[in-house]
């Protein structure tokens, strides 16, 4: 092998380079792939896909897109790492079965419950969600910093503002280098209060905050057993809950010496096509020998899976069984990893609720600021055409003195004290627009602009009226 004389040439061991190859591959996979971001609570793909819709203009009104040209977007323009990584991370965004409030409404066939595949990305459409829209809006306000893609042709947000505490409400799961993250989802409501309790007492303990958001609330239902589990997830950032299916006993319709168990509500990420075989292959070898008959009776208005019992047999036995044997019982771990400035960190429940609200506070800050900008520019131009208006006469003469626009832009700020864009502007306007009945609605746009002014300047002195 040859070299040339500018190669420089360095040498080191194996083990070192492995080492540090591997640790940026690793920083790579927690910060940019496998964990969300505790303010909007989303993952880089799944920010950049709800952006890309975004970008096609696909609100909850408007018409459904196919998945392919999303996914083609997506790929394209924000997350190069192929199509068949984000398809999956879209589909799952709207299964209700998955997410407590869907980001994504689905149209065509998304996969079920049962563990059945979507169909492919060519047949399936899509657009966002009300949730989603609330986690975008005010993006186009300098609300959040925007970086270049990968290829620097466009632009991205680094975090959505999120007005909704996404990370909490809808929960996330990732498995990391060295590290995983598994948050539950919970009610949006009872996090509304946990949200409004910490910001009118800072102080509020976790104790406090489980009075108003007792537990995680679950898309598939089910019933949380016990209160330690919760509690310590809620105050480590790690625990376990006992999660059961719900489960209610009838008197067969035909035959009032027979009852019936009847499963309307099955564990979370529990696949119910493979419970049902599961139950199923426990009756053939007669580990349950209670159970005569096995349907499933679910349908577009909800799961029910009915359990028929023999003459004579206890309900009760039958529910304790499935729960030992069964995932109509399973223990869900709680690990909440989520991405803090940066950096991996494991928060209990008010550590995520602050850092959410921090960000919303920082947003509002950042939004208000924007507006104030934007109406001081315009309340500045209509401060120069209301002085036109007044020296009208005095213009006219002077553009048709001018040989060239530049040179009466130059005359007006000579003579007027204009500065350049008010001249700018002034030299826009049509003359209809500086007639007396023009003048008094510049002169209110401009009044209610001050109001307004006065307004914006007041909140970002005030803590109070930011929070």
């Amino acid at each position: 092998m040859s070299y040339t004389e500018n190669e420089i040439i360095l040498l080191r061991t194996v083990e070192d380079e492995m080492k540090e190859s591997y640790l940026r591959y690793s920083m790579s996979v927690i910060i940019s792939r496998a964990l969300p971001d505790v303010r909007d609570g989303l993952k880089p793909s799944q920010r950049r896909i709800l952006f890309a819709m975004k970008m096609l203009n696909l609100s909850p009104g408007g018409k459904h897109r196919k998945c392919a040209k999303i996914s083609g977007d997506t790929s394209g323009d924000y997350h190069p790492h192929g199509e068949a990584v984000i398809y999956p991370t879209l589909v799952r965004m709207a299964q209700p079965w998955i997410m407590r409030y869907t980001l994504i409404d689905g149209q065509g066939n998304f996969g079920s419950i049962d563990g059945d595949p979507p169909a492919a990305m060519r047949y399936t459409e899509a657009r966002l969600t009300a949730a989603s829209v609330q986690l975008m809006d005010d993006l186009d306000k300098d609300t959040v910093d925007m970086v270049p893609n990968y290829d620097e042709t466009k632009k991205e947000p680094t975090v959505f503002p999120a007005k909704l505490p996404n990370l909490l409400v809808n929960g996330s799961s990732g498995i990391a280098v060295g590290m995983a993250t598994n948050i539950p989802p919970h009610n949006l409501l009872e996090l509304v209060k946990a949200c409004l309790m910490l910001l009118e007492n800072p102080a509020t303990t976790i104790d406090e905050i489980m009075t108003v958001m007792p537990g995680p609330d679950f898309p598939t239902g089910g019933i949380i057993c016990g209160y330690r589990g919760i509690k310590e997830a809620y105050h480590t950032g790690r625990g376990k809950v006992i999660l059961r299916g719900v489960a209610r006993v009838e008197e067969h319709r035909d035959n009032p010496d027979r009852q019936i168990i009847v499963i309307d509500e099955i564990p979370y990420n529990v696949n119910k096509s493979n419970l049902i075989k599961h139950i199923a292959e426990l009756i053939n070898e007669k580990t349950i020998t209670a159970i005569s008959d096995l349907r499933d009776e679910s349908d577009k208005d909800g799961l029910r899976i009915v359990i028929e019992l023999k003459r004579a047999e206890l309900p009760e036995v039958v529910l304790n069984q499935l729960y030992k044997f069964t995932d109509l019982s399973v223990t869900f771990g709680c690990n909440m990893l989520a991405l803090d400035k940066g950096l991996p960190r494991t928060m209990n429940i008010k550590h995520m609720i602050v850092a959410w609200i921090e960000h919303r506070i920082d947003v509002i800050r950042r939004r208000t600021r924007f507006e104030l900008n934007k109406a001081e520019a315009r309340a500045h131009i209509l401060e120069g055409y209301l002085k036109a208006i007044d020296h009208l006469d005095e213009i006219i003469k002077i553009i048709k003195a001018s040989n060239n626009r530049d040179e009466a832009r130059v005359e007006l700020m000579k003579n007027f004290t204009f500065t350049e864009r008010q001249a700018i502007a002034v030299l826009d306007l049509r003359l209809y627009q500086l007639t007396g009945l023009e003048h008094d609605k510049i002169s209110d746009e401009y009044q209610e602009l001050l109001k307004k002014i006065n307004y914006f300047k007041s909140v970002l002195a005030s803590e109070q009226m930011v929070r």
